[in-house]
């Protein structure tokens, strides 16, 4: 299905937000979702169901010094 993640338009196979974020190899532990301009509670991640045409902000902290 066709979503957009970052701006940027993707065809990836979700069935939710946690789908997305290991289609993208990120850390669960180090993102923040957003779809449609609402963040999401990682708790919710496995139960919101990924739309065609969603619109996602993955936003992953990275730590150094």
């Amino acid at each position: 299905m066709k979503i957009v993640v970052n701006g940027e338009e993707h065809l990836i196979d979700a069935r939710n937000v946690s789908d997305v974020v290991a289609h993208f190899n990120l850390e669960p532990k180090l993102v923040v979702a957003e779809i449609d301009g609402r963040i999401l509670d990682r708790a919710d991640w496995e139960r919101t169901s990924i739309e065609e045409n969603a619109r996602l902000e993955l936003v992953q902290f990275i730590g150094g010094g």
